[in-house]
């Protein structure tokens, strides 16, 4: 069951935007699209996750899973992310265990969502 890494491709992470200039969170989205992700992980850009004062924000989520959003991410922090993301994937309910996680995701969680339905 595919899971999806949504990455605001809005969030500006405190910074100004320079005229012409992609914001921090799309030169995120492009340096996790620029790699093959896990398997059964689709990488998915969104405009927003409503977490701007964490910026940039990462979200993962898949059917009959619980949800995390992430802040403070960086371009850095790709290999990372991605780690974390195969981890997510391989669970069967998206809680992938605490000495697991990777230390970003352990370190920059903003919400836990529950599972709908």
């Amino acid at each position: 069951m595919d899971v999806s890494l949504l990455v605001c491709t809005t969030c500006r992470a405190g910074q100004p935007v320079l005229d012409g200039q992609p914001v921090a969170g799309a030169r995120l989205h492009a340096a996790l699209d620029g790699v093959a992700p896990p398997p059964g992980v689709r990488i998915i850009p969104v405009e927003c996750l409503s977490a701007c004062n964490s910026g940039s924000a990462i979200a993962l989520s898949g059917p009959g899973r619980w949800s995390y959003v992430y802040g403070r991410m960086e371009i850095a922090d790709v290999p990372e992310i991605l780690q974390g993301a195969a981890a997510y994937a391989a669970s069967t309910d998206g809680i992938v265990p605490w000495r697991d996680r990777v230390a970003i995701f352990r370190k920059r969680s903003i919400a836990r969502i529950p599972p709908i339905g």
